[in-house]
């Protein structure tokens, strides 16, 4: 089962950001306490669809503001790209690459997320999925 990890030096500021981004809940993994790793719930993310994320505590120092990608970006669904991208630059987030528009693709944006992590968003274009 496909799933994805998303690593911050501060848990409870991440944790604030994609809560507010995203509407997704976060509940401490059973034995994951000494990593302070949190399992990420939220219809949002796919989780009827086999997908499945956590949070957890960086181990190192997160790598600089504007810096190259390091491992994986994730993107999601979302329904007004703009607005969740205006709420991510008001809440803690860097732009990283504002909305575009993609033909036959959708709406897309990425923002750093304040912990070293970019994350996409994309609304759809009409149709597609």
């Amino acid at each position: 089962m496909p799933h994805f990890e998303i690593h911050a030096t501060d848990v409870d500021r991440a944790k604030a950001f994609y809560s507010g981004l995203f509407g997704w809940r976060f509940q401490p993994m059973p034995g994951g306490e000494d990593v302070g790793y949190h399992l990420i719930e939220g219809r949002d993310i796919g989780m009827d669809h086999g997908l499945t994320g956590g949070l957890m505590q960086r181990m190192d120092a997160a790598p600089p503001s504007g810096s190259p990608i390091r491992g994986g970006t994730m993107t999601f669904d979302v329904t007004d790209c703009d607005e969740r991208y205006a709420w991510a630059l008001a809440n803690g987030g860097a732009e990283a690459l504002p909305p575009t528009d993609f033909p036959g693709v959708g709406r897309c944006a990425y923002v750093e997320d304040g912990q070293g992590n970019v994350v996409g968003m994309i609304a759809s274009a009409e149709g597609e999925q």
